[in-house]
């Protein structure tokens, strides 16, 4: 297994083990479920927006270490970004689990460690599912179903 590979695998079982904004967030104006029936994965995304911009994020919910490790990263990531910016980055993280094209994780900070999600077809919607969850939000649709 390379060292890449290695520190990738770190750092989704650290978030898994120790999830970032984890837990409701008090002053959310801003809130979606989502629910993968195949994994049994279901995340609550919270988000305060002013403005358009994402001031803080949390979420809440259980599921395999894949899905709970990008709520993590995820609420890391995403927190000061505009709405528009958000959609961006949702679209640029689907294609780099989905996609075998041209998608560079290297400008993606943390969110590169999982591009190894897309060699195994059947996570990818257990890494997808907090964004689906977050765009909800962020857009006011309350429940997300990857379904």
């Amino acid at each position: 297994m390379s060292d890449m590979r290695e520190l990738y695998q770190e750092v989704i079982l650290d978030h898994h083990r120790h999830p970032r904004n984890f837990g409701k967030l008090d002053n959310a104006n801003r809130h979606a479920e989502g629910f993968n029936p195949l994994c049994g994965d279901r995340v609550t995304v919270h988000a305060h927006v002013d403005n358009g911009v994402i001031d803080d994020v949390s979420f809440e919910g259980s599921g395999c270490a894949i899905c709970m490790a990008a709520a993590s990263v995820m609420t890391d990531e995403i927190k000061g970004h505009t709405v528009v910016e958000a959609d961006a980055l949702f679209e640029r993280f689907h294609h780099l689990v989905t996609d075998d094209a041209d998608e560079s994780a290297e400008d993606l900070g943390k969110l590169a460690v999982f591009e190894g999600v897309r060699e195994f077809p059947v996570r990818v919607k257990c890494a997808t599912l907090p964004w689906h969850a977050l765009k909800a939000a962020l857009h006011e649709t309350k429940i997300v179903s990857t379904e």
